[in-house]
């Protein structure tokens, strides 16, 4: 009776062992893929630029171009953040200069990013929960409202953002980012305006207890003050 050597080669590669590593590898990747979205992710699934020329030809691709030194840090928001006049859900613009005083948290999001989705029902919570010390949170969605307005508008209500909400314009988000254009990005803000913490991406299991730890600190400043 003959023997398939090439499939009992596969079986063998195949053993338990590797079979659990391999599972365990997988999940690892994508646990850590999905902490944050790019804010290009949505730009990138629906590409306008044509793969060929008009002819038929494939198109000339340029060369890289070689990304500039990242800025220092943010230590406070510039007010070419802090004056901006932003685009709100409802009522007047979000200038986030008005909340000067007042310990803030900006957020910003897409309603297509899944961990933006992860996190904003946290921020829902903290917001609530805070409001009454003198907490604001104001989400701030890096989407072009022109095409994106009633998906926003849809998800407010959806999840219930008892906080304000609008859009980022390109420059904001872009400064905000400082050369990091992954989703979502917070920052905690104290009343002096000095950033007390800023966090890129979501781990459902510890970034909610850093924010509030964050929070708690800008609180807090109120009796040093």
């Amino acid at each position: 009776m003959k023997t398939n050597k090439g499939s009992e080669t596969k079986s063998q590669l195949w053993t338990p062992a590797r079979l659990a590593f391999t599972i365990i590898v997988l999940f690892l990747v994508a646990a850590f893929g999905i902490s944050s979205c790019s804010s290009n992710d949505e730009r990138r699934s629906n590409p306008t630029g044509p793969s060929a020329s008009s002819n038929g030809a494939p198109a000339v691709k340029s060369a890289p171009v070689p990304r500039p030194p990242a800025p220092a840090a943010l230590t406070t928001l510039p007010p070419s953040i802090a004056d901006a006049e932003l685009l709100a859900v409802t009522g007047k613009p979000i200038k986030l200069s008005s909340y000067n005083g007042k310990v803030l948290v900006v957020n910003l999001w897409a309603t297509w990013c899944g961990p933006c989705r992860a996190e904003i029902p946290e921020l829902v919570k903290l917001y609530n929960e805070f409001r009454s010390k003198g907490l604001e949170v104001v989400g701030l969605s890096t989407e072009d409202p022109r095409f994106s307005a009633e998906k926003v508008r849809s998800f407010v209500a959806d999840f219930e953002m008892t906080y304000r909400v609008g859009w980022a314009t390109n420059e904001v988000a872009l400064e905000l980012m400082q050369g990091r254009d992954s989703i979502p990005q917070s920052f905690v803000i104290a009343r002096d305006g000095q950033i007390v913490k800023r966090f890129v991406g979501f781990n459902a299991t510890t970034t909610p207890p850093q924010i509030r730890v964050a929070i708690e600190q800008a609180l807090a400043q109120k009796a040093a003050d």
